[in-house]
């Protein structure tokens, strides 16, 4: 949450010409509801299952595509998105997010929680990122364009090497 998977994946779009597909728009988009809607309607077991089935219809495209924070708690998804052709971690530390997401009340599990809640939360997930993604990038001190620029040279670097 608050990384900057919005902003970095419509440069990667741009950049490398290809469809960006937000799994949280799409599963909006099927459901006509927002996430904060799906939560209070469904459930979060019931988003959680509407996550995972879009995730595995979105791998089959040839896109930049960009998940909710949530998506790595599944060992499921875990192991989609590991055998996935290429996952990037953007990391930001829970100061950065935290002042990011100030004032956002589109997200479901940040809602009435404390800094340390969502610290808390922040910590218990930063492992399964790293261990899922290709490649992790530090994003605090750098811009949406250095963090796209970063992903591309490390990708085609990557693709050139297989």
């Amino acid at each position: 949450m608050g990384a900057g998977k919005t902003t970095v994946g419509k440069l990667l779009s741009q950049t490398m010409q290809l469809p960006i597909i937000d799994i949280d728009t799409e599963i909006q988009l099927e459901q006509q509801a927002s996430i904060t809607e799906i939560f209070a309607n469904l459930g979060e077991v019931k988003f959680r299952e509407l996550e995972h089935q879009m995730l595995l219809r979105v791998l089959q495209k040839d896109a930049v595509i960009s998940t909710g924070g949530g998506i790595i708690l599944s060992p499921e998804n875990r192991a989609e998105l590991t055998a996935a052709n290429f996952v990037v971690y953007l990391k930001t530390q829970p100061d950065s997010f935290l002042s990011r997401l100030k004032g956002d009340t589109t997200r479901p599990l940040i809602q009435e929680k404390s800094a340390k809640e969502i610290k808390d939360l922040f910590e218990s997930r930063a492992q399964l990122y790293e261990n899922s993604a290709h490649l992790t990038i530090e994003t605090d001190e750098l811009t949406p364009q250095e963090i796209a620029n970063q992903i591309q040279q490390y990708f085609q670097e990557r693709k050139e090497n297989i």
